[in-house]
């Protein structure tokens, strides 16, 4: 799964950051019941979709 970069979501419209935004919050359930399952093995994995989240959070508040 790829970072995402600012520069990158600075280029998007606010519908499409939305969708992502409920993209990576359904990831990061999905990777909390396969750590709890103990099926994940890459567990740095959770702390980079919680950036992710945090990074289109802040770039929603400036999109208009």
């Amino acid at each position: 799964m790829a970072n995402l970069k600012m520069k990158d979501i600075a280029l998007k419209g606010a519908e499409e950051i939305q969708k992502m935004l409920n993209e990576k919050r359904e990831a990061l359930r999905l990777f909390r019941f396969g750590l709890s399952g103990s099926k994940v093995r890459n567990v740095k994995e959770g702390k980079a979709i919680k950036k992710d989240i945090a990074r289109l959070l802040t770039t929603k508040g400036n999109v208009k």
